[in-house]
């Protein structure tokens, strides 16, 4: 090794170093190779406590987040460290820092309490220190080097409201997108119990979806908007279909189902196509179905009789007849006992209003599902030929009457 150019070292001394040697301090891997043969020559007593500052800040963090310039631990200072490195520098720390570990494995744990501690000195750190810190946490989180709940330090109040937690939370997520995927962020987001929350990262004053939006498309996340309006979706319509099933426990009357349904979909901006889909479900879903084919026919076609008028309000257009179709053909496929009767099903639906002719026509024609369309397409076949000619012969009448 050349004994003329200095390493950093934990020793206790400040080192001063002359410009030739720039290089050499900012070289990750010899500040690794100090760090290991620190761990060997004093232990882990103070080292463990205080490795993980010097790694990020250079020395030991005082609360609050500056270094510490007085004192015993103000010796500690290194300028190899996270925040003196260039950008394309930071993933050999990330590399230096799992190889430490991955050695010394009781450093983990001091490792994940760091992470959680800095993200709470953030408004002590520069914008620039931030920046290079939220880099760095995106490329630990996406490796799996911490916990993903490490980012629940972010939900400070202060620095919310400072902008400081949006600021590095978008860091953050473009970090993990640039080192994995999309896909690795989302998985990121609901282990730390997130993905619900997103929100929260912005001041009080801009909680709003319009600037949701704008940021994150902004900063190249659009992936993230449609992630948390799908989200949204879902928590909707698991909000919608609790309150159908709590009015059908209730036997609440078909009118004021109808009334609020009408309202909830307007509310929550959900389509026609959503409600009805729905409305299905929890029909399906809040009858105990008895196990014998033959009874369990006249139970559902009773129990579909008195709620056809629900179904009616909601297939207004005729892509609601046709995805609601589809549905109850895939319900009875995916449910065998219900599978003898599904063309009963239908022809309930079309003398109460819930299907027309011509939504029968063309789901027989190919707008079916592929399960089981065979035995469906069989039984419907008489059906079918029976809407055909009965329009046939409307649209002959029809045209003697013009004539």
């Amino acid at each position: 090794m050349n004994q003329k150019q200095q390493k950093p070292t934990l020793s206790g001394q400040r080192i001063r170093t002359r410009k030739r040697d720039e290089k050499e301090k900012q070289d990750p891997l010899a500040f690794r190779d100090a760090i290991i043969q620190g761990l060997q020559d004093i232990g882990n007593n103070d080292l463990e406590q205080y490795l993980f500052d010097i790694l990020f800040a250079g020395g030991v963090l005082a609360p609050g987040g500056s270094v510490q310039e007085e004192g015993e631990k103000a010796t500690w200072r290194t300028t190899v460290c996270v925040f003196e490195a260039n950008d394309d520098e930071l993933k050999t720390y990330v590399q230096v820092i799992n190889k430490i570990i991955a050695r010394y494995r009781y450093l983990q744990k001091a490792f994940e309490d760091e992470i959680k501690k800095i993200l709470l000195f953030l408004k002590g750190f520069t914008e620039d220190q931030r920046n290079k810190l939220a880099i760095v946490t995106g490329i630990i989180l996406a490796n799996g080097m911490a916990p993903p709940t490490s980012l629940t330090s972010l939900l400070n109040e202060t620095l919310i409201k400072e902008g400081i937690s949006l600021q590095f939370a978008t860091k953050v997520f473009q970090a993990v997108v640039n080192e994995k995927d999309f896909n690795s962020l989302t998985s990121i987001l609901r282990k730390a119990e997130l993905e619900n929350k997103l929100m929260e990262f912005f001041p009080p004053n801009k909680q709003t979806q319009e600037m949701f939006e704008k940021h994150f498309t902004a900063h190249g996340l659009e992936k993230l908007v449609d992630y948390q309006k799908a989200l949204q979706a879902l928590s909707t319509r698991r909000a919608f279909q609790q309150q159908l099933k709590e009015m059908l426990d209730n036997e609440t009357p078909i009118k004021e189902m109808i009334s609020t349904c009408k309202e909830e979909m307007k509310k929550s901006n959900l389509s026609e196509d959503d409600v009805v889909f729905q409305v299905w479900k929890s029909l399906m879903k809040a009858v105990e179905w008895n196990k014998k084919e033959e009874l369990v026919h006249d139970q559902a076609l009773k129990h579909l009789k008195v709620y056809a008028p629900l179904l009616a309000a909601f297939t207004t257009q005729a892509k609601s007849e046709i995805n609601l179709l589809v549905k109850v053909q895939e319900y009875c496929y995916d449910n065998m006992s219900f599978m003898k009767v599904f063309q009963k099903m239908v022809m309930l639906f079309y003398k109460t209003d819930v299907l027309s002719e011509d939504t029968i026509i063309k789901w027989y024609k190919g707008a079916h599902s592929s399960k089981g369309k065979n035995v469906f397409l069989e039984q419907m076949k008489k059906m079918v030929e029976w809407l055909q000619s009965a329009e046939e012969e409307t649209d002959s009448e029809e045209e003697e009457e013009a004539a």
